[in-house]
């Protein structure tokens, strides 16, 4: 109970911090040198792993010649398409890390405005955007659901709405990059619920980290039962494929 009312005394100065990143970045996130607006220098922007565009347009992993790779030519995932920002590599690990566990919403903006340059032509077609949901248990630990973060400047900048609750995440599952590969494939199925019709409409999905896909493709399994007849994930980054 002590440490729960201390952890509630800081929070405004928490939140002050946390306003103060967004409004007057000075340090590179992943530096420390100057970066002005960005949030980062232009020796580390420079530096950033970017995905390739011969990435496989489904699933974003290496494809053959911007072509589907060969996991997608044998089984079509649920989803119809996936853009990717970065590979999970470093900074992008570390500045994910820090906006997830400890809140460094100056990532965000930084992350934001960089998937705004990406998602403004993945929204074309797009009817809503649907940040990736949490468990009310983990929402209530962190404070903040991460991917609305980053979905809320997409929504401003497209105009396009963003839907919050329509749907549910039903288990609070594991993070995936505690589980072994075959664990992370079984972990999300029937996680989440959709209690709204999506007849016709285009959705498109904002998350931070796509691993295995698992997840993502439970998702899009989701809203297409509801009537979605496509689901575009959009994505910070991607994990390599695996050896």
């Amino acid at each position: 109970m002590i440490e729960t009312l201390s952890n509630r005394a800081r929070e405004p100065h928490r939140l002050l911090a946390s306003l103060l990143d967004i409004l007057m970045p000075q340090d590179c996130l992943v530096c420390g040198e100057a970066a002005g607006e960005s949030g980062l220098c232009a020796a580390c922007l420079a530096e950033l792993p970017r995905r390739p565009r011969s990435a496989c347009p489904v699933c974003a992993l290496p494809g053959l010649g911007g072509g589907p790779c060969g996991q997608c030519l044998r089984e079509l995932p649920a989803y119809d398409a996936t853009l990717a920002l970065f590979d999970y590599a470093f900074p992008i690990d570390v500045l994910i890390h820090a906006l997830k566990y400890r809140h460094q919403l100056s990532v965000a903006a930084f992350l934001a405005a960089e998937l705004c340059a990406l998602g403004e032509s993945a929204a074309l077609g797009a009817d809503l955007i649907l940040p990736m949901p949490l468990h009310v248990r983990r929402l209530a630990e962190r404070g903040f659901n991460q991917a609305v973060e980053l979905a809320r400047p997409l929504a401003r900048s497209t105009g396009l709405p963003m839907e919050l609750a329509r749907v549910r995440k039903l288990r609070d599952t594991p993070p995936q990059a505690s589980l072994a590969r075959d664990e992370r494939l079984r972990s999300p199925r029937g996680v989440f619920c959709c209690d709204r019709a999506l007849d016709g409409l285009h959705v498109l999905v904002v998350d931070d980290v796509m691993t295995t896909g698992a997840t993502l493709n439970e998702l899009a399994r989701c809203l297409k039962r509801q009537g979605a007849v496509r689901v575009t994930n959009l994505v910070v980054a991607r994990t390599p494929a695996p050896a």
